[in-house]
């Protein structure tokens, strides 16, 4: 989990670039945030988005003043975190008081009254091991075949993971989109892609990048960033929703620092508990 503090406005709207996790935003602020989903409608205030939301691009978050956590909860637990539909999140976003009802807005008032980010961070991670506890288990075949698709980097075939599970692709199909909220080929490209991207945003070269990611040619590496961000590879490089990731959601080659001054505020980040999404 990350926190992120914004001093002033978001000039020209953060664009919101799909990831492989639910995001759970815990806004605590002077003034909420907006974030325009693509379709014409506004959303406020504390939020949760299903895996793969930002998708074509046309989703932006403003605000100014605004304070959060914000969570990248492995859509394995999600469900079971939220108390929600994994299927009824996939690529969308919810109001997180349609989710918890009066519950969202004690957690706002709460974090507002703690003083420290380390505080706060402590304080959402005992409330997400609380309700991961009180309710059902994860599906264990389904939580290793999600487990292998990130460790396999987004190129594992769908009918072998059936297979190694003594599944059909059916059946794989439908556990899956059940627990996970999108179907498993959409996950593996959509984990494909975010790896894919990461690389791009840290210099690698782009002729490489499609190699290594199975993508036929560059072109197709081209065609599958503008269909999740809605821009070329090249404009994507400076996007601050993903130069921000190697401090706020640091990977296990580049351990975590407690405080990194970016271009949307101090962001600040805590052990990472259930959220953990490696690349």
């Amino acid at each position: 989990m990350a926190g992120f503090r914004v001093p002033g406005p978001l000039v020209g709207g953060l664009r919101v670039v799909p990831h492989p996790a639910v995001m759970l935003i815990l806004e605590f602020g002077e003034s909420p945030s907006t974030v325009e989903d693509g379709a014409g409608r506004r959303h406020r205030g504390s939020l949760v988005a299903g895996p793969g939301f930002g998708s074509g691009g046309g989703v932006r978050a403003w605000g100014a003043h605004v304070e959060c956590v914000q969570v990248r909860l492995s859509p394995v637990v999600a469900g079971t975190v939220l108390g929600a539909c994994p299927a009824d999140l996939a690529g969308s976003l919810v109001s997180l008081d349609e989710v918890w009802g009066r519950e969202a807005s004690r957690i706002r008032e709460q974090l507002g009254e703690i003083p420290s980010w380390e505080d706060r961070f402590a304080f959402t991670d005992a409330l997400l091991a609380r309700r991961l506890e009180a309710r059902s288990p994860v599906d264990p075949a389904v939580a290793w075949a999600w487990n292998r698709i990130v460790v396999g980097r987004g190129l594992v075939r769908v009918d072998h993971l059936a297979a190694e599970l003594g599944w059909s692709r059916k059946r794989l199909w439908s556990r899956f989109r059940s627990h996970i909220g999108i179907p498993p080929k959409s996950a593996a490209k959509l984990v494909r892609f975010d790896h894919a991207v990461h690389r791009l945003v840290a210099g690698e070269g782009a002729a490489q990048v499609a190699a290594d990611g199975a993508y036929y040619d560059q072109s197709h590496l081209h065609r599958d960033v503008m269909a999740f961000t809605g821009t070329t590879p090249a404009t994507v490089l400076g996007e601050p929703f993903l130069t921000v990731d190697d401090r706020a959601w640091p990977t296990v080659e580049h351990p975590p620092k407690t405080h990194v001054s970016t271009d949307l505020g101090p962001v600040r980040r805590c052990r990472p508990a259930m959220c953990r999404m490696q690349r």
